[in-house]
């Protein structure tokens, strides 16, 4: 099972797209857990991931987020985001995963 984590400013604005992520893993035939939290949860739930996607907004901290897991961390593709494209941001977390 992948385990995908999104992190936003208050875990909020990603929901949605945690969503459509999971409609589309499961439409494929995927397991997949995907979830998202605030800035200020991700730290304590960084290890139970297996990937780590960011908000474009929270872009700033990647460099915190990849200092602090040897998971794969990335932000969120703009577009993908913008436009809560399940699809493209779950592709995008298991490209990550290898």
């Amino acid at each position: 099972m992948k385990k995908i984590m999104l992190a936003c400013s208050s875990g909020m604005s990603t929901s949605i797209l945690v969503t459509k992520m999971q409609e589309h893993a499961k439409g494929i035939g995927e397991e997949a857990k995907i979830w998202a939290v605030g800035q200020d949860q991700a730290m304590k739930e960084i290890e139970g991931a297996d990937v780590i996607l960011i908000g474009p907004q929270m872009r700033f901290l990647l460099s915190k987020f990849q200092q602090a897991t040897d998971k794969p961390v990335e932000v969120i593709d703009m577009m993908a985001y913008g436009m809560a494209d399940g699809k493209a941001a779950y592709e995008q977390a298991v490209k990550l995963m290898g």
